[in-house]
């Protein structure tokens, strides 16, 4: 008799069932402790300031400090996760009121309200997306970066809807939204920064709920449109 191949009866590579399997349970496993992992981080911050360590974080996880680096690149990679998952939690709540109900002047206090008490629930996270750790300042992050251009984006669509509604011309959409995300921003990121400060969060509020209606008001009346805070917003789209 010649020679027989004997052909085995089953060859397992990396597209069978069985290894993708194993793959799949992997990635879940991965995805479960980075998402442990970075909810520490943010307990972590949110109780002890942004200077937190990595074995103070891998403690919170219940983690070794090694898998840590297994499932994030260095400590940077952490860091622009971890404000990648701090924004999410401030969009939850920020997200919904861009897109605005009631009348003008209800509509934007409604959105600084709700930024605002975001901010003084969680101060030091936002003093986190802002500048990092003390010890390890970020000069710029996409992440923060993308999101605030991603609100001035949103917003200004929203503007874009309004000024061709009441001018049929929605030249300015852009510039208004960049400009009031950038108001907000600079106001507020100044206030956290200076404990001395005589303004408390409430008349933080009323400070930028004037100054973006002072802006929309003056910038409509210079085209012509008239509006007051008490114009529904139903009207205007």
């Amino acid at each position: 008799m010649g020679n027989v191949c004997v052909m085995p009866d089953k060859v397992e590579t990396a597209a069978s069932p069985q290894g993708d399997g194993r793959a799949t349970r992997w990635e879940d496993h991965k995805a479960e402790r980075r998402s442990r992992i970075l909810e520490a981080a943010m307990e972590a911050i949110n109780e002890d300031g942004p200077d937190v360590g990595v074995q103070q974080i891998a403690n919170r996880a219940d983690v070794p400090r090694s898998v840590v680096y297994r499932i994030f690149t260095d400590r940077g990679d952490l860091d622009e996760q971890l404000r990648g998952r701090i924004i999410e939690r401030l969009m939850a709540d920020l997200a919904p009121t861009l897109t605005p109900e009631g009348t003008v002047g209800e509509a934007i206090a409604r959105a600084v309200e709700t930024y605002l008490r975001w901010i003084v629930e969680y101060p030091r996270l936002h003093q986190f997306l802002g500048t990092g750790s003390p010890s390890r300042r970020t000069t710029g992050s996409r992440v923060v970066t993308g999101t605030k251009t991603a609100i001035a984006l949103q917003l200004s669509g929203l503007l874009a809807k309004v000024l061709d509604t009441v001018a049929g011309n929605s030249e300015l959409a852009e510039s208004l939204a960049f400009g009031l995300v950038g108001l907000v921003d600079a106001s507020v990121n100044r206030w956290l920064s200076n404990p001395q400060s005589a303004l408390g969060s409430d008349e933080l509020a009323e400070f930028l709920e004037v100054s973006i209606w002072q802006v929309l008001h003056g910038n409509l009346a210079r085209i012509g449109v008239a509006i007051d805070p008490s114009t529904p917003v139903s009207e205007l789209q």
